[in-house]
């Protein structure tokens, strides 16, 4: 027997009591079934955030998303609330970008073929031809895409295209050693996750582990964070770090850090990719 279809709503609002008891009247009045849930609200902000799994569990269940959007948006519209409702199964389409580094997309994709990350990857695209063959094998398409101080725009606007036509809704900076334009920043901004070598905020920029190893840190650590025109000042998705001692050279803080920064990414996306990640201001609240 095939599982009945199941559905995920998130939303934020400003935070006012009867929000939870409308959302679960609404979905027990149409024969829908909570499968899990979880809420919190930002005192600080005043504002409410909650994401809702749910499936169909009588005859009274609309028939299509549409149909179980529209019944939403009475509650949604009463409540001004920012909100989205997906099939569970629907899977994130994305777009990875990546430089010479093919530890993060090697990581990616080895979740992706295996089945552990539920996404879509729609394209690989560089600046350089280093993970052509890796992006082939998997049998995904490589953009190669040079990029200079003369072609900046243009190279941009290739990416974009890219995403465009391959309706990707997420692009994943798999340690894409460039700096986005402040115009691409504002284009992507809440769907682009990158990945930061360091344990932001410290030692933003380039070299990060050169210069922590010149400070004699004891943790190093790597940040997933939302893309935006303040370089390295996103919203942060997820975090780790490792203790080291007096006794890691920077090669060996560069390796460490390599697997840190490809199980952080991994998380972000996957998190994202699940309907986890709920924006709120510069920080963000995330469903585990």
């Amino acid at each position: 027997m095939d599982a009945a279809p199941s559905y995920i709503l998130t939303f934020t609002a400003e935070d006012r009591t009867g929000i939870v008891a409308a959302v679960s009247g609404l979905l027990a009045g149409m024969d829908g079934f909570i499968l899990d849930s979880q809420q919190y609200a930002d005192l600080e902000s005043g504002r409410f955030f909650m994401r809702v799994a749910f499936q169909a569990a009588g005859p009274s269940f609309p028939q299509t998303v549409e149909d179980i959007r529209a019944a939403f948006a009475t509650v949604g519209e009463r409540f001004a609330m920012e909100w989205s409702l997906v099939p569970a199964n629907e899977r994130l389409k994305i777009v990875i970008a990546v430089s010479k580094g093919s530890h993060c997309l090697n990581d990616l994709l080895h979740r992706w073929s295996t089945g552990s990350l539920p996404v879509d990857i729609t394209a690989v695209v560089s600046n350089h031809e280093n993970c052509r063959a890796l992006a082939e094998w998997h049998g995904l398409p490589f953009h190669y895409v040079p990029v200079s101080n003369d072609n900046r725009a243009e190279q941009e606007a290739a990416i974009l295209s890219i995403i465009a036509e391959t309706r990707a809704e997420l692009l994943v900076l798999a340690r894409y050693m460039q700096v986005l334009s402040t115009s691409m920043a504002e284009q992507v901004e809440g769907r682009c996750i990158n990945i930061h070598h360091s344990f932001l905020p410290g030692f933003k920029g380039a070299n990060p582990y050169a210069r922590a190893h010149a400070r004699g840190v004891k943790l190093i650590g790597a940040t997933a964070h939302y893309v935006t025109a303040d370089l390295d000042e996103g919203p942060i998705i997820e975090q780790m770090v490792e203790r080291v001692d007096h006794r890691a050279s920077v090669e060996d803080l560069i390796r460490i850090g390599r697997d840190i920064e490809a199980r952080v990414l991994a998380h972000a996306v996957g998190w994202t990719a699940e309907r986890r990640v709920l924006r709120n201001g510069i920080r963000t609240v995330v469903f585990r």
